[in-house]
Formats: C-alpha cells, structure tokens, sequence
C-alpha cells in the first residue's frame, strides 16, 4: 500500500482518488474547503462534483501539509490557474523522494507556459525531467463508474513514468506511458479549445459535417503548433491527441463542449460561467494558444476565431462565414511539420 496525496476535490480529482482507492493504496484527497472535506469523510460523498460513493480507504483534508506527509506521491488536479498557489504551500514541506505528477490541462497566458514548467519554476528543487504528467480520453463520470478507459502518464523519468503506471493501472482504467511530455500536455490543453468550437457548431445548429471538420482541422492546427515547440506529432495521432479531441468535442459530460454549446445558443460567457459554477479550461487556454500563434507564427485559423468571439465579442455565426471563406488550399500542405534540418 503506498500513501498518494490527490491534491483538488473537484469531479477528476474524485474520479482518480477512486481509481487510486480501487488498487488499494491510502488516499488523502485535499480540498481547501473544510465543509467539502467533512462531507466526504462523513457521507463517504462529495455530491457537488460526482454522484457516487467514495471508497472507505479515501480520507479528505482540508489542512495540506497534513495531507502530503510521508506520501509517496503528489497529484495535482486543480485548475491550472491554481497550479502556482498550489506549489507555493507544497513547496517547502514536500516529503523526500516524493514523485510529483500532475493530471490537469491547461496553458498559463501570462507566461506561455506549460503545467510542468510551472511546477518546476515554483519548486526550483524538483527537476522538469521528473514531473509526470496524466492525460487522455476521460471523462471523471465514467472514470468513476469504473467504464473502460485509457490514459498516457508522460515524463523524461522513466522510473517515475513506470511507478506512477503502476498506481493507477488496473482493469478499467489502462495506462500507457511516453516521453513527449510537450505533446502530451499540449495534446491535452489545445482540444479544450476546439471543444469549446464543436459546442457552438452544435448550438449554432451546424450538425455532423460542420463538427467533423472542426474536429479534423483543429487536429491540424494542433499538430502545427505542438510539432513547431518540439512534440512528436505522432502523440497527436495517440490518446493525447484525437482520443482526447473526440472525446471532449463529442460528448455533453464535457464542460467545454457544454460552454460552446450555450455560446451557439446566445448566451453570453460571463453567464455561463457563472451557471456552471465550474472551470472551463478552454477559454484560459484559448487566449494562451492563441498568443503562442503568434509567438511562433503558427497558423491556427479555428484558435483565432474562437479567441475573437470570447475575447472581443465577435458573433460566431461571422466567425464561421469567415473560415468557410478563407483561401483555398492543399489539405495535407496545411498540416504543417517545421523542417528537423
């Protein structure tokens, strides 16, 4: 039995703490808010985030260098916006040889940076290479019914890639491991956003051809700017990429196909978000993506519109006009692979 500390009690902090709890190990899931924390330990519920009953060897914090002490490791599932603050408290009480990984998506716009290199820059005693990062195909809903799913942990630490595989690996939930750590976690990030497009598409009433094509170009797009900042393109053909496009662009479980979707029908942003009451990480990670176009020179026609309709109000309706209108060109020309020469 290892001791591993979840670190966010919203619906894939839940829905991994119970794949964690199925292979036995001792978990503390820490959430910030003490009345979120006694419900679990005392209902063995967290009902906001996840209709479904918490396995008796989860035990909930809210203090956290209680629950980090003497773990093995460390998973951060909380939004990426709160990845810093989250590392600021951890950092100087982290238990020795302690593994860290971190299975949240997302891209920080201030900065352009990846999770991991967060993580690193805030804990300047752990090493990029070690961070280990879990993503794919997987909504919390069916995670925690126990439905077959597979995810990919990433990291340039083979060791730590193998041990964090073994916690997690059981017979409903596979895990597979890689080193493109930039694929993997931009793989993961950059489908919010298309995600966030095929919910308007079927706001906006488009139906299945309209959506195939957002789904395939986006994959495009993807892979340009992930290939041109040193990820394999190859992930974006894995779990890490069309598995977690499809699945996040397809399904209402996903909160940014759901915000998309409200988008289609008229609502403004701030509204939704506020009914929600959750984070869509597709709309931070919108505006970072789209900075990084620009960055690199990278061109990603679906991103830019979809950043002018959250961020300067723009109809979609005009945004989709616009795209349907742009110059004709070679498909495959346009999934550009920056020369390796």
């Amino acid at each position: 039995m290892n001791k591993i500390a979840v670190l966010g009690a919203g619906s894939w902090g839940n829905a991994l703490s119970i794949v964690l709890a199925d292979n036995e190990h001792d978990i503390r899931l820490w959430t910030h808010r003490k009345e979120q924390a006694e419900e679990i330990n005392e209902t063995h519920r967290n009902n906001k985030y996840l209709s479904v009953d918490l396995p008796v060897n989860l035990k909930a914090y809210d203090v956290i260098e209680e629950a980090i002490q003497d773990v093995d490791a460390i998973i951060l599932v909380v939004p990426s916006s709160a990845i810093r603050s989250v590392c600021e408290q951890i950092k100087n009480i982290l238990p020795e040889n302690v593994t860290i990984v971190h299975a949240s998506k997302g891209i920080e716009p201030s900065s352009l940076k990846r999770i991991s290199e967060i993580i690193s820059e805030e804990i300047p005693t752990y090493h990029l290479d070690d961070v280990v990062i879990l993503s794919g195909p997987s909504h919390a809903e069916e995670v925690a019914l126990r439905h077959p799913t597979t995810v990919t942990v990433a990291s340039k630490n083979d060791e730590n890639a193998k041990k964090i595989q073994n916690f997690f690996i059981n017979s409903s939930f596979r895990v597979y491991t890689s080193k493109d750590v930039i694929g993997v976690e931009l793989g993961g990030s950059l489908k919010n956003i298309i995600a966030l497009g095929a919910g308007i598409s079927d706001g906006l009433g488009f139906g299945d051809n309209a959506k195939a094509a957002l789904i395939t170009r986006g994959l495009a797009e993807i892979t340009r700017l992930g290939s041109t900042m040193g990820a394999n393109p190859l992930t974006f053909l894995g779990l890490c990429g069309v598995g977690d496009l499809i699945v996040t662009s397809t399904s209402q479980h996903s909160r940014n196909w759901r915000a998309g979707n409200l988008l289609g029908k008229g609502k403004s942003l701030d509204t939704i978000l506020t009914e929600m009451g959750m984070v869509v990480e597709g709309v931070r990670t919108t505006k970072a993506a789209y900075l990084l176009s620009r960055k690199f020179a990278v061109e990603m026609p679906i991103t830019e519109g979809l950043y002018e309709v959250l961020f300067n109000h723009k109809e979609p309706k005009l945004v989709v006009e616009q795209l349907m209108n742009r110059d004709a060109k070679e498909e495959t020309d346009s999934f550009f692979l920056p020369n390796k020469e």
